[in-house]
């Protein structure tokens, strides 16, 4: 901070006389007075003790030179700076990592951003041209979403997303409505991306499935030497309601598709066999939706009274469990109060289920 200017008897007056006028030669609007660079003598001091007084108050300690470090590092902005401007062509990252091999003693890698934190990786991200790739594929050609999945390696809600966003994005160009493009090509550009081309590796894993923390377990099943233990059976030993890691996973056509390869087939036409079952699966799944919601609209009355909607619908009050909070009551969501500050209430868990 500043030096305050001790002492009562200093007035602003006097500090004018320590303020001589710039020559005319060098005046400017925003500055019209300067400090000379002549400090009062003590024999000059010496007729107001007020005038001194003032003249202490301003620092004569020289501005403090620049850390060694600070130095080195305004060096290598100057001399690396250039090639950190504009991001790298074809889907190449520009880290800090393009130049920067070691740091604490260990590697760094090309997709590693801050290179003192080893377990930071960036992942990519599918470009332009593989989203309009994805979206060219669904919507123009009619290919279920599983077996663009299956081809472009993308897991199938991803592909969904791409479909409904590109969608969006189109409907707004139709609209004239204002879209942040140069915000999203710069974003898109610093990061490692996709191309979903056939010399790249696959993108992501499409039939990852998730593992129950019942089948985390070790268990010991007695079978005889001619039986058959399949994954079902597995699955039946560890609980009645674990299902196999075939009717698990995402795209489940994709081991039929295995099968028949194996079995001999063509793989044209398994894969061909492989789409119609896609094919057929997605349009049950949608009519099964659709059938769904007409039920549920079916069951619901609406009143319209030109302002609000009233909406009622029958509830069967047995549907609500044993102690009231099935997920299928309304007063799981509403109505009914927790019990979490109701006074002699057992709150701890009594037993292990």
């Amino acid at each position: 901070m500043p030096p305050r200017i001790r002492g009562g008897s200093c007035q602003p007056q006097l500090l004018l006389n320590f303020l001589e006028p710039l020559p005319s030669s060098s005046l400017s609007p925003s500055a019209a007075l300067a400090i000379p660079l002549h400090r009062p003598t003590a024999s000059s001091s010496s007729s107001s003790s007020s005038s001194s007084q003032c003249s202490r108050a301003f620092s004569t300690t020289p501005a403090p030179q620049a850390s060694r470090l600070r130095r080195k590092f305004k060096e290598w902005c100057e001399n690396n700076a250039p090639l950190f401007r504009e991001p790298n062509e074809g889907g190449r990252t520009n880290y800090v990592s393009r130049i920067l091999k070691t740091s604490d003693f260990n590697d760094v890698t090309p997709d590693q951003p801050f290179p003192n934190n080893p377990h930071f990786r960036s992942e990519k991200v599918l470009s332009e041209r593989a989203r309009e790739k994805i979206w060219e594929t669904v919507m123009e050609k009619g290919m279920p979403l599983k077996a663009v999945s299956a081809q472009y390696h993308v897991d199938m809600r991803r592909v969904a997303a791409v479909v409904r966003m590109k969608q969006i994005e189109k409907r707004w160009e139709r609209e004239n409505k204002p879209m942040a493009l140069p915000y999203a090509r710069a974003i898109v550009d610093m990061l490692p991306r996709a191309n979903l081309t056939i010399h790249e590796k696959p993108f992501e894993s499409i039939n990852d499935i998730h593992v129950h923390s019942y089948t985390t377990q070790q268990l010991f099943v007695p079978a005889s030497e001619s039986r058959e233990f399949t994954r079902a059976d597995a699955a039946k030993a560890f609980g009645d309601r674990i299902l196999p890691p075939d009717a698990k996973m995402r795209i489940p056509e994709l081991v039929e598709m295995e099968k028949e390869i194996a079995g001999g087939m063509d793989p044209h036409t398994a894969r061909a066999g492989f789409v119609k079952r896609a094919a057929q699966s997605e349009h049950d799944f949608a009519a099964k939706q659709k059938a769904r919601l007409q039920a549920a609209e079916a069951r619901r009355t609406r009143v319209d009274t030109g302002r609000f909607e009233f909406r009622f619908e029958k509830f069967n009050a047995e549907d609500v469990g044993p102690t009231g909070r099935s997920r299928s009551a309304v007063g799981w969501r509403y109505g009914m109060p927790l019990m979490d500050r109701k006074r002699g209430a057992v709150k701890i868990p009594t037993s292990v289920e």
